[in-house]
């Protein structure tokens, strides 16, 4: 329906109601307002297809289940509705007094999001049935709207379900509007609007610290057994959605790890943590908990189509509180301000509890009561934002894996839909097959997925390798993630026996990795579990000294080093793979003893790391050098203690035609804005000469700006380009740049340095990190970035990730075409 009949009953130069408006994105709305006619009654409007589906309810909504109110759909009405509040004068079609009594958001029972509700929604009008869940502040859970089958063509039926909000309670009696906080008859004796009262935070701030946004939660890594440990924590592993919450004066937001928003979803617990009565950032888990207080991911995926459970946000973190960010903190210090914020119930929220130190008595207990394992915490632990560290551990009671769905069979015999899923994981950025499941899938389940799978459904296979399976295939886009239990992995990498759990719509698939257990904490008193298998491709190899400081002013392990190299693996590869490797290792840590290593034939890596030999000029016969191809050799590396990377410039089969040239700008003893100055300049020069550059900071003190050359160019030939760029900008910046090498003799001047574009020379790699106070990292920067007041040590391991999801891979470039050196030659000459 259009808006012309709601307009040809109007006349705007008479009455206050709004002509028009335009819908927005996130999620639907609806309002209820009540209306004092010619009768009073309730209108009630969906938003659908960018205007108000309404429908006059003369009694009004009831939350009792046993209450069918009569419901007559009227004209559509525009989305600016939603707002108006006032009198409609005398002689005006609906002349009365009007009031918001009631507004939220909502959603299609079932729908995965917004355009699959607005399809089912909009399939249910002409159906004749349409079921929704409310969010607003009088209603809210999950009511129908069903046209009746005989009488007026217009006459519908509004039924509430019977689920945790029924109530035999008459919500009408509250009658005031939720915007103004006006009555009927407030609003026609023209009284102004009430203010409406702000929700209660008791707390006064403590401190002036802001409160932080869009948080990426702190990771545990998998180990393999229980243990016992002081100063140690142990909580229950709950088996559902990780998930931030912010509560301010403004409201509260509440989202995944990724940053999907939950608002909408688990209202009701939003609406429990409107009442914490304080501005705090919490972290913690929303589950559906069974009478015997087990969490089950199946009934938290079902929860909003069948109410069943008990939908909780189990909060076992504060990261800020009051003015106050906690997260340096120590863990005991946060759990106990926590726990104190909790000393009076919330509804839908509860603390997090814990036990001490006795992580194999508590891992039993687990076991015996079907738990799915437990999570083991560091007391002194600081809050690592974003990173899986062996500070916090897992430690499962069954195998668990998150798989990305490939394919599906066809269904044999009695089943419908579908018969089996064809599962994969990523292995940098090929997804590699793990096995198929048909396990786990009731009919409702089954009828679902299928529809969600047919509409992603490809002719081309997603697998690097091809599966074999023992039925057709019909292959689908890779973007849906799953759970599954299983039994055990096979020798070849195969999940045995694995069960369907539900979808993980709170995971990219591009996330998606084997996950094997690493060692567990030094000077833990363990449990062992027998069978340790060799190194397959695409798992992680051995992992040692996990808790062993590597940046002691910060409190960074060398578990926080992987941690940060497994998540960047999928970025920092392409920049890595087929290039020979210098490796620069700090097995103690950036304070202890360094060295170089580029020779590693002398102590070969495992079998599965790759390796070259390459003619040395400067000894005689070959140096073995290691290749980084994939996640588990950079895995290896950073195990090893290689904090930062350097790789080529060039790749092997091309090793003397680089993929790119450099000019290092190196600052002595001179302030960073002077090295800005001079990168900008370098721009220009480029520029001038029509060469793409791209700039990245070099993880310390300086900047490395890079021209692609496709490896179409010698080392000599990128060099001399280089000299040339660096002897053209020196005189223009001559009080601040230098061409000496020797530091000594270029005191208080950025060095341009083009000698780096030779064989065998190395640099950081972009996102590499870098052996230095705070963790920094080689960032690549957009160009607007290099300017006065750019600060590079706000790039480093605890906020890479973040950026990277917000601006991308701008390092993308560096692996193009390439520039023409001859033709930006000549145009140099001519400057």
């Amino acid at each position: 329906m259009t808006l012309a009949t709601y307009r040809k009953k109007r006349h705007f130069q008479k009455t206050p109601e709004p002509t028009g408006g335009k819908a927005a994105g996130g999620a639907l709305r609806f309002v209820i307002q009540k209306h004092d006619a010619s009768r009073l009654h309730y209108d009630f409007r969906l938003e659908l297809d960018g205007t108000l589906k309404s429908w006059a309810v003369p009694k009004g909504p009831s939350l009792n289940p046993a209450d069918k109110r009569l419901a007559m759909m009227v004209e559509d009405h525009p989305i600016d509705y939603r707002t108006f509040e006032g009198v409609i004068p005398a002689g005006n079609y609906g002349a009365g007094t009007v009031i918001v009594w009631d507004h939220g958001t909502y959603e299609a029972v079932g729908a995965a999001d917004r355009k699959d509700g607005e399809r089912t929604l909009r399939d249910g009008l002409a159906a004749g049935r349409i079921s929704f869940i409310l969010h607003g502040e009088k209603l809210q859970g999950e009511f129908t709207l069903t046209r009746l089958r005989r009488g007026a063509e217009n006459a519908w039926l509004l039924i509430k379900k019977r689920d945790e909000f029924a109530s035999d309670n008459d919500v009408t009696r509250e009658g005031q509007s939720v915007i103004t906080g006006r009555t009927l008859a407030d609003v026609e004796n023209g009284s102004k609007a009430k203010p409406k009262p702000k929700k209660p935070l008791a707390a006064k701030r403590r401190g002036k610290e802001r409160m932080p946004h869009k948080i990426k939660p702190m990771l545990a890594t998998l180990v393999d057994a229980p243990f016992e440990r002081p100063g140690w924590l142990f909580e229950v592993k709950w088996d559902g959605y990780r998930a931030i919450a912010e509560v301010s004066r403004d409201g509260v937001q509440l989202y995944s790890r990724n940053h999907n928003p939950f608002e909408t979803k688990f209202a009701p617990v939003v609406a429990g943590l409107e009442q914490l009565g304080h501005e705090a950032v919490l972290d913690g888990e929303v589950v559906v908990v069974e009478g015997k207080g087990r969490s089950q991911f199946q009934l938290l995926q079902n929860y909003q189509k069948t109410g069943k459970g008990d939908l909780v946000y189990v909060v076992f973190d504060l990261l800020y509180l009051d003015g106050k960010d906690l997260r340096s903190e120590p863990l005991v210090r946060r759990k106990g301000l926590l726990k104190k914020l909790f000393k009076k119930s919330i509804p839908r929220v509860r603390f997090g509890e814990h036990i001490e130190e006795t992580g194999v008595a508590f891992f039993s207990a687990a076991m015996e009561q079907g738990l799915e394992g437990i999570i083991g915490k560091d007391g002194q632990s600081p809050y690592r934002e974003g990173l899986r560290t062996s500070s916090w551990v897992k430690i499962k009671t069954r195998q668990r894996q998150e798989a990305v769905i490939g394919g599906f069979t066809s269904p044999r015999g009695s089943r419908v839909g579908l018969g089996a899923l064809v599962l994969g994981v990523y292995d940098n950025d090929e997804l590699i097959y793990i096995g198929h499941t048909g396990g786990g899938l009731d009919t409702r389940g089954l009828e679902d997925l299928t529809e969600r799978l047919s509409e992603l459904e490809t002719k081309t296979c997603p697998f690097a390798k091809k599966p074999k399976t023992n039925a057709h295939v019909r292959w689908v886009e890779p973007t849906l993630v799953c759970e599954v239990e299983f039994q055990e992995w096979t020798e070849d990498g195969r999940m045995r026996q694995p069960v369907f759990l539900g979808l993980r719509e709170d995971k990219k698939a591009k996330q998606v990795r084997r996950e094997m257990s690493a060692q567990e904490p030094a000077n833990a008193k363990a449990t062992q579990k027998q069978g340790a298998k060799p190194q397959t491709k695409g798992s992680d190899p051995p992992l040692t000294n996990l808790d062993k400081i590597y940046w002691p002013d910060d409190g960074f392990t060398k578990g926080d080093l992987i941690a940060y190299y497994r998540e960047i693996a999928p970025i920092i590869l392409p920049y890595l793979r087929d290039r020979p490797m210098s490796l620069h290792r700090h097995p103690d840590g950036i304070d202890g003893e360094s060295f170089f290593q580029k020779d590693v034939g002398r102590r070969p890596p495992p079998d599965w790391v790759r390796t070259v030999p390459i003619s040395s000029e400067s000894r005689a016969g070959k140096i073995t050098y290691l290749v980084c191809d994939d996640e588990p050799t950079l895995l290896y590396l950073a195990n090893l203690g290689c904090i930062e990377l350097n790789p080529w410039n060039s790749r092997v089969g091309s090793l003397d035609k680089p993929d790119f040239l450099i000019i290092d700008l190196d600052p002595e003893a001179i302030p960073f804005s002077k090295v800005i100055a001079a990168a900008v300049q370098v721009r220009k020069v480029l520029e001038d000469a029509e060469a793409e550059c791209l700039v990245k900071t070099s993880g310390k003190r300086g900047l490395h700006i890079c021209v692609p050359l496709g490896a179409k160019y010698d080392y000599e030939t990128a060099r001399q380009f280089a000299e040339v760029v660096a002897n053209v900008v020196h005189p223009l910046l001559p009080k601040t740049t230098s061409l000496e090498r020797r530091p000594v003799n270029r005191q208080r001047r950025v060095y341009l340095d083009y000698l780096q574009n030779s064989r065998g020379q190395t640099l950081a790699a972009p996102y590499s990190l870098r052996p230095a106070p705070g963790a920094p990292v080689s960032t690549p920067l957009q160009w607007r970035e290099v300017r006065q007041g750019l600060d590079p040590t706000k790039f480093n391991i605890r906020t890479m990730a973040k950026r990277i999801d917000k601006v991308g891979d701008l390092w993308k470039p560096i692996l193009g075409k390439g520039v023409d050196l001859m033709a930006c030659l000549g145009r140099l000459e001519r400057r």
